[in-house]
């Protein structure tokens, strides 16, 4: 199968197709420029610079001309604090575009397509007490997204939908979203605060199979959860300082504290003109339960097995700069 990526130079993205050439398909992608450095992904992978949101519609049908599957790996995370009102932006960067993407792909006779969502919009469902696309502009637009997805792809188009947790791993010039948190981890202190809770992980590995998996035998409309093991938060700090050779005390904080924190950070954002994707008072509330799921349905019917996380962890660390000390 010829497969088309949005954002095929991005973390996922870049595994995805290194995924797909060693299972014999073909890529191609669309990707923001800078372009990528000679040897970064396949020589055979046809690459595209460009920006989606500015290209005419007869241009995206071109590219996708004569593929049989299209990966939308592009749009923005949570970790974006644009201009108020945040709602705003994350429709037209997740929603709009997705629905314009699989729009397009219908048009240029694609039949089988995969949106990577978040883990996000399967919790907004099972826990409504918890008000989350109410309350979360990035989790809002993360459920419309799946919902417009579905309806431009139609009966045309096998839509499968992939709904991720928290990802581990590395990729060639840059550097994991997760720095921060190794940086605090290496801070001199011979103590860890932080907050009760965890959460479905997943190293980025096992994400590109499952994409594959999607490609070849994806249900349309079918939503899979993609993950590998759940881990408390102190589990998961306690192995990447494993990695990392460190030996802290975890300590977990009452919520009462960081949610003081976190109404100053509601605060400074305010005063700034900004919204947060996540409003971080009311994210307190998921962040403190335990967002676990079982991943073996998804493992079964996308074909891939888990059990990667703790390379992932070490990549991630490797990645931020920190050397690895193996026992």
């Amino acid at each position: 199968m010829k497969v088309f990526i949005l954002g095929g130079t991005g973390f996922i993205g870049y595994h995805s197709i290194h995924a797909l050439i060693r299972k014999g398909h073909q890529a191609s992608t669309l990707a923001l420029p800078p372009a990528p450095p000679e040897g970064f992904l396949p020589g055979e992978v046809s690459v595209t610079l460009g920006d989606f949101n500015h290209l005419e519609d007869g241009e995206i049908v071109r590219l996708m001309q004569g593929c049989g599957g299209a990966v939308f790996a592009g749009g923005v995370d949570d970790r974006v604090t644009p201009k108020a009102p945040a709602y705003d932006f994350f429709q037209r960067m997740n929603v709009l575009s997705t629905q314009r993407f699989f729009r397009l792909a219908v048009q240029a006779g694609v039949q089988q397509g995969v949106l990577l969502s978040s883990y996000f919009a399967h919790f907004d469902a099972a826990w409504p007490e918890l008000q989350l696309s109410a309350r979360h502009p990035y989790i809002r637009s993360r459920v419309e997204q799946e919902a417009a997805a579905l309806g431009a792809a139609g009966e045309r188009l096998d839509l499968s939908i992939l709904q991720l947790p928290y990802i581990f791993g590395d990729m060639p010039g840059r550097t994991p979203l997760w720095k921060p948190i190794l940086d605090y981890l290496h801070w001199p202190l011979p103590w860890i605060f932080y907050m009760q809770g965890g959460s479905a992980m997943v190293g980025v590995d096992q994400v590109a199979v499952a994409i594959v998996g999607a490609l070849e035998k994806g249900q349309g409309g079918a939503r899979y959860l993609i993950g590998d093991d759940n881990l408390a938060w102190q589990d998961w700090l306690s192995r990447l300082m494993a990695a990392a050779g460190l030996n802290k005390t975890v300590v977990t904080l009452p919520r009462w504290l960081i949610r003081v924190g976190l109404w100053c950070l509601s605060g400074w954002h305010r005063i700034r003109g900004l919204e947060g994707g996540l409003d971080p008072v009311h994210f307190l509330d998921l962040q403190t339960r335990e967002t676990f799921f079982d991943p073996r349905p998804a493992q079964q019917a996308l074909g891939f097995s888990g059990g990667t996380l703790e390379e992932a962890f070490m990549e991630t660390v490797r990645g931020c700069g920190y050397q690895i000390i193996k026992k």
